[in-house]
């Protein structure tokens, strides 16, 4: 059903809503290891291979690709936190539906490729009445690369928004399977290459191989979380340029937290006492955010 209303929905007004609400930057601070745990409650309804807690997802990719490419660090941390947008399913994150957060992703502004699931349901997509997005190009040029094409909105494209808006100096690879690894016209079917240019092409090599243990290494065996822990905070303080992985600290002085933007009650916020220990209100406007930022 949510992929239903997904195609039928998905517009391009829509998507350039969901992006200009989710990029605002209003501040509350928690770190990455804490937004991980976060995913202890959240299930992802559209894949049938895994019925455990994200978290165990993140760590079984995460250690996958650890244990065959040990130098790639970044590898490892874009891992840990590809999913982490999966968040926006919970109340305190606005508990958007899962038709809104999980599933496949595709381009809007150009023909609806066959080979994207469900293809029948864009029949009831107000974008199919534009005859400028008919086209195999629609409103871009070939070969103007991923980065000019509009994304259907998701976990994937907000934590890309989340990272790029904040400066995140996670390379250019990294970004690229934060936002597309969900884009499986592309990476599984060979549709939209067209579109890209040649950084995405190179790109797309990293993408496949993560996408092999995005989808192979999920097991019913859980991972040691005490065990692996230590390793991944560790790394997430080395990519630190000050050596400190706490959030609870001056604002000017973080390195690495997680944004996720919120809709909140000020109110609420306002009488919301210290809450966990392990969050700092900055201002209280009408969203909340975690930063992420790979130094």
């Amino acid at each position: 059903m949510y992929v239903k209303l997904w195609n039928s929905d998905g517009d391009n007004v829509q998507v350039k809503k969901m992006r200009d609400e989710y990029k605002k930057l209003d501040k509350l601070e928690m770190s990455i290891w804490e937004c991980c745990e976060l995913l202890n409650e959240v299930v992802d309804d559209s894949d049938p291979d895994l019925d455990e807690p994200q978290i165990e997802h993140l760590l079984q990719t995460a250690e996958a690709i650890r244990k065959d490419y040990p130098d790639e660090d970044w590898l490892h941390l874009t891992a840990l936190i590809h999913d982490l947008g999966k968040v926006l399913l919970l109340p305190r994150f606005g508990e958007l539906p899962q038709w809104a957060v999980v599933g496949d992703t595709h381009p809007l502004g150009c023909a609806f490729d066959e080979s994207i699931v469900h293809h029948k349901y864009f029949k009831e997509n107000s974008d199919m009445n534009n005859l400028d997005y008919q086209t195999k190009n629609g409103i871009y040029k070939e070969g103007c690369g991923l980065e000019n094409v509009m994304i259907s909105w998701g976990h994937d494209d907000y934590m890309y928004l989340v990272a790029k808006e904040n400066g995140t100096t996670l390379p250019q690879a990294g970004l690229f399977i934060i936002r597309y690894h969900s884009f499986y016209p592309l990476h599984r079917s060979g549709a939209y290459k067209h579109l890209m240019n040649d950084e995405d092409i190179e790109n797309l090599k990293w993408l496949q191989i993560f996408n092999k243990y995005d989808l192979y290494s999920k097991s019913k065996v859980r991972v040691d979380v005490e065990k692996v822990k230590p390793y991944y905070l560790s790394l997430i303080k080395k990519k630190s340029s000050d050596g400190e992985n706490s959030f609870v600290k001056r604002s000017c002085s973080l390195k690495i937290c997680l944004i996720l933007s919120v809709p909140v009650n000020d109110q609420e916020c306002i009488n919301r006492p210290a809450a966990e220990d392990n969050v700092k209100i900055l201002s209280v406007p009408h969203s909340k955010l975690l930063i992420l930022l790979y130094k």
